[in-house]
């Protein structure tokens, strides 16, 4: 598991740059709001939760469409399913190998980013658990799709139609949590983005894996 685990960060870091292409992403779209928003830190500000949760979840997707694509091209995804290791292993040792070279080096940025939306050091640190908490299920659900779609043509254009609904919810608790801090009123919205994130990363790998059976026909 550990082998399947360290193959897939590695492939997932150097196919094709994704990793970097979502971290690049992540910080132009932050750099871009301000100016088309206004330089007013106060305003931007209390839309630096939003802006940000929604910049992390379009740049996870952008490395998501080849989650299981290389492994079922190339025949290494039969092979994968006719090992001891069951599709639902495989399927949550992919989505973690998708977070570790997407989810955390969001995560780890957002801060900095941050920083340019003038948020004070407690929202910083609230939008960092938020996406610590919560890019787990972007990787997940993220999975999910990605399962559905594996012998689509083209898929990586339908996936994010199937997953930015089921993501909704976590852009709202986490963005929520940072408003949680800026306005001193409890919402409770990072106990639940917790319970909304332990919840797909329970249930996905079952759905991932049926996805993944359908499309190989077994």
């Amino acid at each position: 598991m550990s082998a399947l685990l360290l193959r897939d960060v590695r492939l997932a870091a150097r196919a094709g740059g994704s990793a970097m292409l979502a971290l690049a992403f992540f910080a132009g779209v932050a750099t871009l709001v301000p100016l088309g928003v206004g330089a007013e830190l106060p305003r931007l500000a209390r839309i630096a939760g939003g802006v940000l949760w929604v910049a992390a979840v379009l740049a996870a997707l952008l490395a998501l469409d080849r989650l299981f694509q290389a492994d079922f091209e190339d025949g290494s995804l039969d092979l994968l399913a006719l090992s001891p290791l069951s599709l639902e292993a495989v399927a949550a040792i992919k989505a973690s190998a998708h977070w570790l070279a997407t989810g955390l080096p969001l995560t780890l940025l957002s801060p900095l980013l941050g920083v340019m939306f003038g948020l004070p050091p407690r929202a910083l640190l609230a939008l960092f658990v938020s996406l610590l908490l919560g890019t787990p299920a972007v990787s997940a659900l993220g999975a999910v799709g990605a399962g559905l779609t594996l012998s689509v043509r083209r898929g990586g254009l339908i996936l994010p139609l199937i997953v930015l609904p089921l993501l909704a919810p976590a852009v709202i608790f986490g963005a929520g949590a940072v408003l949680e801090v800026l306005d001193g009123i409890p919402n409770g919205a990072l106990g639940l983005l917790g319970a909304f994130s332990f919840c797909a990363c329970v249930l996905s790998p079952f759905a991932t894996a049926a996805a993944v059976r359908l499309n190989l026909g077994s």
